[in-house]
């Protein structure tokens, strides 16, 4: 099994943090704080943080070194778009020390669903029909990243609204359910998200900002708010 599958079927709400940068003090901060699991990125704009990430092979030994500093679930978007991915590059994760991709699902070539050693997540946005993803298990996926708010809607406020599409996704999907920040997110939603059936809170740059230190207060406080649920 791997560890993101192991992760969230043997433990409770869970804290990854998906790095702003691509730096290892970013990544030890994070740990330090309390992140269960770290999510990297290649070959990708990222809309959150306005940050441009360039190829595997810039940031190869900086992988490395995230990988040696901790034994948790280690995940990466490969790409932002189909035509991005390469085969070879996808080849090269496991032996990195990743243990799972993450990838929108109009971006996940079919060769992605064959055995790479990873476990396998994909992301919907909010043009998607939520009752599509009901078959998603039946490709050996092993989780849902619901990345369903408008891009319009980045850093207001989490409503009903969507804890009811988050719910409704870990009713119908299968699978386990991540929730990226994609809303400004606080800590007092952490109890929401649980009874929405949310495995996992994936804290990234509208919550935690840019710093070392916005980040360390972000993690440190969702890490309460998980620990005092249990």
């Amino acid at each position: 099994m791997g560890k993101l599958k192991q992760r969230l079927e043997q433990s409770g709400l869970s804290l990854f943090i998906s790095l702003p940068a691509n730096d290892v003090r970013l990544a030890k901060a994070a740990l330090e704080e309390g992140a269960d699991a770290l999510k990297v990125h290649f070959k990708v704009g990222h809309r959150a943080s306005g940050t441009h990430f360039g190829s595997l092979d810039s940031y190869e030994d900086i992988f490395s070194e995230i990988r040696s500093s901790f034994d948790g679930p280690l995940g990466v978007v490969p790409s932002g778009s189909l035509e991005g991915v390469a085969e070879e590059e996808i080849r090269r994760l496991a032996p990195l020390g990743f243990d799972f991709y993450s990838i929108y699902a109009h971006h996940l070539p079919s060769f992605m669903l064959e055995d790479h050693g990873l476990d396998r997540t994909f992301a919907i946005n909010d043009t998607y029909d939520l009752s599509q993803v009901r078959e998603g298990a039946r490709f050996g996926i092993t989780a849902l990243e619901a990345s369903i708010v408008p891009g319009s809607e980045y850093g207001t406020g989490l409503s009903f609204a969507d804890l009811l599409k988050y719910r409704y996704l870990a009713d119908h999907s299968g699978l386990p359910v991540l929730v990226p920040s994609q809303r400004k997110l606080v800590t007092a939603d952490v109890p929401s998200l649980q009874r929405a059936g949310v495995k996992a809170i994936m804290l990234g740059a509208v919550v935690t900002g840019k710093t070392e230190d916005e980040l360390r207060h972000a993690v440190s406080s969702f890490r309460g708010a998980i620990d005092k649920l249990s």
